[in-house]
């Protein structure tokens, strides 16, 4: 199972990733929540998130190993490293956990895409009680997602495990640890920030800022709920044509962008860019592009000066080696 970890919003691992065979023949997709399910298995899913809980606490990795799916169990290098670098916050503390979803996948192959609507759907789509879970490439199978929530001595955060039944044991499938907070704000406030931007009509800020607020606000990136599905109407309407800029022009080149975002780091909120580099073993080269590609950055989209406070800028290879520079956006000149 793949591992991203990025810095305040740890992206661990997913049940999908284990998967990449897909399948077109029609699935049975249901979710039952918490009120809906049988008392005892509600019961055995929270039993399992917490037990589970406390091996990443203890930084048990055999334990969890143990008890894990053998796809998951065989490539458990980023689980091993998610728990090594979470055991130290979470050692000691007592989680609060929140309903569990149980969601069953019927059929004899993967689906390209399994959808589950959980809860009471209106008119309108979502209720505020209501929650959607879409899994790329999962087999057929009853699985499960169960938050806990933590208190730690660096904030709030969100565990989150994906469990998937194994006769009558949950078995560890995966799981994702989020801080509730980010450069010390809660996903509210970014919601905030990015409507600001979008008043003053400065739209690529408030697209950024929307993005990040959307998954500060639930605790797995293939949920969404009420809230984040208006908020995405709400800034899909307005997002800019050329967010992220398919090219940037510095220095007498062009360079191919992949990506730009926002990442809140300790307590900056920087804006990252990445674009593709055939080389970057000259690093001295590399980083005199870095420095031109922010400066042309900023001076092509000058409103990014008043929302973030550096930026940075990567150079990656086809291989995945990057190099990357930052400079705080006062000394972008």
């Amino acid at each position: 199972m793949g591992c991203l970890t990025q810095k305040s919003v740890k992206f661990v691992a997913t049940l999908a990733a284990l998967f990449i065979s897909l399948a077109t023949a029609a699935n049975a997709q249901t979710c039952l929540t918490a009120e809906e399910m049988d008392a005892a298995i509600k019961s055995a899913l929270t039993g399992a998130a917490q037990r589970y809980y406390g091996w990443v606490g203890q930084g048990d990795v055999a334990s969890l190993r143990q008890n894990a799916i053998p796809g998951l169990a065989a490539n458990f290098g980023g689980i091993e490293a998610a728990v090594t670098e979470n055991k130290a916050n979470l050692a000691g503390t007592k989680p609060s956990p929140r309903p569990p979803y149980l969601l069953k996948l019927d059929g004899s192959a993967p689906i390209e895409r399994a959808e589950f609507l959980c809860g009471v759907f209106g008119a309108n789509g979502q209720t505020p009680t209501s929650a959607v879970f879409a899994i790329p490439n999962l087999p057929p199978g009853n699985y499960a997602v169960a938050v806990l929530d933590a208190s730690t001595a660096k904030g709030p955060y969100t565990v989150s495990f994906v469990l998937q039944q194994e006769g009558t044991t949950w078995k560890f499938a995966g799981f994702y640890v989020k801080a509730a907070q980010a450069a010390g704000h809660d996903g509210q406030w970014f919601v905030t920030k990015a409507r600001e931007f979008k008043t003053k009509g400065q739209m690529r800020n408030a697209w950024l800022y929307a993005a990040v607020a959307r998954d500060m606000l639930v605790p797995v990136p293939f949920m969404s709920t009420m809230v984040t599905d208006k908020l995405y109407d709400e800034f899909q309407s307005v997002k800019p044509a050329d967010l992220p800029p398919s090219d940037i022009s510095a220095a007498g080149k062009t360079f191919k962008v992949n990506s730009l975002y926002l990442l809140p780091v300790n307590n900056e909120l920087d804006l990252i860019l990445k674009y593709a580099s055939a080389d970057v073993s000259n690093t001295t080269q590399t980083f005199q592009d870095n420095q031109a590609v922010m400066k042309a950055l900023v001076a092509k989209y000058p409103e990014f000066r008043g929302a973030f406070d550096s930026v940075v800028v990567r150079a990656v290879e086809p291989s995945g080696r990057d190099f990357g520079s930052l400079l705080p956006m006062k000394d972008i000149k």
